[in-house]
């Protein structure tokens, strides 16, 4: 199958068309999982698992810390479908590809998407663990010709030039600050930079990420969130912070593995779920 039949708007709804097969449930809140992420799904209630290999069509990564299930279930009195693990553009997947599972979503009933990642601190002033709402994007890719919506437009998906003016969705931020701040939750708030990866970030590079305004950098999640919006969803987008990112290349810093940002986000994960859980309940659609 060819990349551009993978991600057609009758692959999408064949997908749709299985899971709806295959639970009772009907979402109206989706979540993407990022690395180390996957303890989100444990605040559902009535779960119901399905592995993304046994869906027709649908992306599987090869991520470590990403599981590969879909999960369904209740929160808050909410029916809502979670992503355990993505499928990233620098696995040799197209961004259209990758974002399929937004198209599902949406065909599925969800209103609001909550794309979560692991991503380094670029701000200095940030801390590994904090927890950083996404208020705007920069995507090296998608401005290299990597957008989602390149190639022919499905009219049923939306509009040929959908506008990026209000991404994230400012009420819910506002919400989501609140929370937080009823909660005793240290929340940042930010520019987060998607890169294409797989490398980490030189420091030069991080500096000039840095002159660009990025507060976050990460591999992911950009490409969702304009599907989402270009299908006409609200979105949410967090970042766990799980390093600082160096700044100079003469300086001893500690080398960054993934496995030790996935033990960091398996220990702090706990306030990204409380924050999510009272805002699912808090939340009317």
């Amino acid at each position: 199958m060819t990349d551009e039949k993978a991600w057609s708007f009758e692959t999408a709804e064949n997908v749709a068309k299985y899971i709806k097969q295959n639970t009772h449930h009907k979402p109206i809140i989706g979540i993407i999982c990022g690395s180390g992420l996957g303890k989100l799904c444990d605040m559902l209630e009535e779960r119901e698992s399905i592995e993304y290999s046994k869906i027709p069509g649908f992306p599987v990564g090869s991520v470590q810390g990403h599981r590969g299930n879909l999960v369904l279930g209740k929160s808050g009195g909410k029916s809502l479908i979670c992503m355990q693990g993505r499928v990233h553009p620098y696995e040799g997947r197209s961004t259209a590809f990758c974002v399929l599972p937004i198209r599902v979503m949406k065909m599925l009933g969800v209103k609001i998407l909550i794309i979560t990642n692991a991503a380094g601190g670029a701000n200095q002033n940030y801390i590994p663990g904090d927890i950083m709402l996404i208020k705007d994007h920069i995507s090296l890719p998608c401005l290299s010709g990597f957008s989602p919506l390149v190639g022919p437009n499905d009219e049923r998906f939306g509009t040929r030039f959908p506008s990026m003016n209000h991404v994230y969705d400012k009420e819910y931020r506002t919400m989501l600050k609140e929370i937080a701040k009823e909660t005793g939750i240290r929340l940042r708030e930010g520019v987060y930079m998607m890169v294409m990866g797989p490398q980490y970030e030189t420091p030069a590079e991080t500096r000039m990420l840095q002159l660009f305004g990025a507060d976050a950098i990460g591999m992911s999640s950009v490409h969702e969130a304009i599907a989402a919006k270009h299908s006409d969803m609200q979105v949410v987008g967090i970042s766990l912070i799980s390093n600082l990112s160096c700044t100079d290349c003469d300086k001893d810093a500690l080398e960054v593995t993934h496995e030790e940002v996935l033990d960091l986000m398996n220990t702090t994960s706990s306030d990204v779920i409380k924050l999510l859980k009272a805002f699912i309940a808090k939340v009317e659609i």
